[in-house]
């Protein structure tokens, strides 16, 4: 028989004391092959004893002691005051790890041992031999630790940061004992996996938003979230914004949600303006910019209008909005508007915003009368890329067919115009498959007059004349009558 002794517990590293529970696994000895029958007596009454002893002895302390045969199943307890959510469970034997278990779910076996393999497995939180090897009695000490994954997230900048500024996200997460370390990546405020506990970056609004660091042990996943918070203006549109006459356009410009003005001030903010770049050509932009408006930064936040050019600032600027609205644009609307932020520091913030504004132009004018020509263009004022594409659409009665063209701008010369042509035609600019604005124009066509609607349009004017004259000539005798009732001629006969 093999002897056991417990010994006190160990005060574990960083002086954390470990609880632990030693098991002792003693061997029943086989009799001999051929015993006395007395023996055999002795031993039928000998081993219910002995595993009454073993009974005993576990409810009244913290270590345990197990009587069994070679090939016998064995069942390993943990403690009582073991906590699945909360302890890390480790069987060892020898000064061997046997098995383990961690409070997220995961659980080991070591089956590098040939002796061991096959032989070991959980049921529960219990760790079951199924055969106890021979010469594998002795002492099974089962540890519980509450060493979690320790998860320390650190930001070496204070939030709020100005674009530019470097800063450096530290996630670090301690190894639990006897388990391999643990993967660690991070999610950006858009969600894109980062491989590293340490990211070091030039902040942008890109990073703008809650950081997530995520842990991974034995496939299971913890999180923490650290808030990076970005002074910045929203990104401007990748595209131009297209507009005509006939449709309204915002021209966007906004301080990310969450970041309030208070923030922005703390950081220094010295003022904040419109300014317009005139498109004057197809292709160029203007050098000289325009003024348009300018914030006041006092306690009550206002917009200054410098040449405002028929924009109105939007009404939700407390809230960040700095964007602008045009209800109905012109050609020389025509250009880029850049939205500028800045800061004592040095830093300035830009956004730029093109704007291209389509019309179309009917020549020489939009009352005709039939039998005029016509010639109506379709321009939107500057080159058109691979992708675009003009269409110019006459109304549903005209006998025309659409006209496109990916050429800027849409030409359509008309000899004769009919009454047909009549109505509102539509010029379209498209992208694709989608149509990004038009514009409208109403044409107004009158019958041509043949000559015999001249001759009769001259006969009855001059009737018309005649009779006016007649009525003026009665009523001028009538009048005279009225004023002179007595009137008498003297001839060489006498009074009449």
């Amino acid at each position: 028989m093999r002897s056991c002794s417990f010994p006190l517990p160990i005060v574990g590293e960083g002086g954390a004391t470990a609880l632990k529970k030693k098991v002792c696994l003693i061997n029943i000895q086989h009799f001999h092959p051929t015993p006395h029958p007395f023996m055999t007596e002795m031993r039928n009454l000998i081993q219910p004893a002995l595993i009454l002893l073993s009974v005993l002895m576990s409810t009244t302390g913290t270590d345990e002691v197990i009587y069994a045969q070679v090939n016998d199943m064995v069942t390993l307890e943990p403690p009582k005051t073991y906590s699945p959510t909360e302890h890390y469970l480790y069987w060892s034997f020898g000064g061997l790890e046997l098995a383990w278990r961690n409070p997220i779910g995961g659980s080991g076996l070591n089956l590098e041992m040939m002796k061991w393999k096959d032989i070991l497995i959980w049921s529960g939180n219990s760790l079951i031999i199924t055969k106890i090897p021979q010469g594998q009695f002795g002492t099974f000490t089962c540890t519980l630790g509450r060493d979690k994954i320790e998860k320390n997230l650190s930001m070496n900048q204070t939030s709020p940061l100005l674009p530019g500024d470097r800063v450096s996200l530290t996630c670090d997460a301690e190894k639990p004992h006897s388990l391999k370390s643990p993967q660690i990546h991070w999610l950006n405020p858009q969600g894109v996996r980062i491989f590293g506990y340490q990211q070091t970056v030039t902040a942008t609004g890109l990073h703008n938003g809650e950081w997530t660091c995520v842990v991974t042990n034995d496939n299971k996943e913890k999180r923490a979230k650290i808030k990076v918070t970005v002074v910045d203006l929203s990104p401007a549109p990748t595209s131009p914004l297209y507009t005509s006459k006939s449709q309204p356009l915002t021209i966007p410009c906004s301080i990310p949600s969450g970041i309030s003005w208070e923030q922005v001030k703390a950081k220094g903010v010295q003022g904040v303006h419109w300014d317009y770049f005139p498109n004057t050509g197809l292709s160029h932009i203007s050098g000289d910019p325009q003024r348009l408006f300018s914030l006041s930064l006092n306690d009550t936040l206002r917009w200054q209008p410098d040449r405002s050019r028929g924009l109105t600032p939007v009404s939700s600027l407390i809230k960040g909005n700095l964007s602008l609205f045009i209800n109905k644009a012109k050609e020389e609307d025509r250009g880029d508007y850049v939205c500028t932020m800045k800061f004592r520091n040095g830093v300035t913030l830009k956004r730029t915003v093109q704007v291209n504004v389509l019309q179309i132009i009917s020549s020489p004018e939009t009352d005709l009368i039939s039998g005029q020509q016509l010639n109506l263009t379709c321009s939107l004022g500057r080159l058109l890329s691979s992708d675009l594409q003009l269409k110019l659409i006459p109304p549903e009665q005209s006998a025309l067919q659409l006209l496109t063209s990916d050429r800027e701008p849409a030409l359509l010369n008309i000899p004769e115009v009919g009454t047909g042509d009549s109505g509102k035609w539509r010029c379209e600019l498209w992208q694709r498959s989608a149509r990004l604005t038009y514009a409208v124009i109403a044409l107004k066509i009158e019958p041509k007059l043949s000559v015999w609607m001249l001759i009769i349009i001259c006969s009855v004017t001059v009737i018309v004349l005649l009779l006016l004259v007649l009525v003026f000539i009665l009523c001028h005798r009538r009048q005279v009558q009225l004023n002179h009732p007595y009137s008498y001629v003297l001839d060489h006969t006498g009074w009449h």
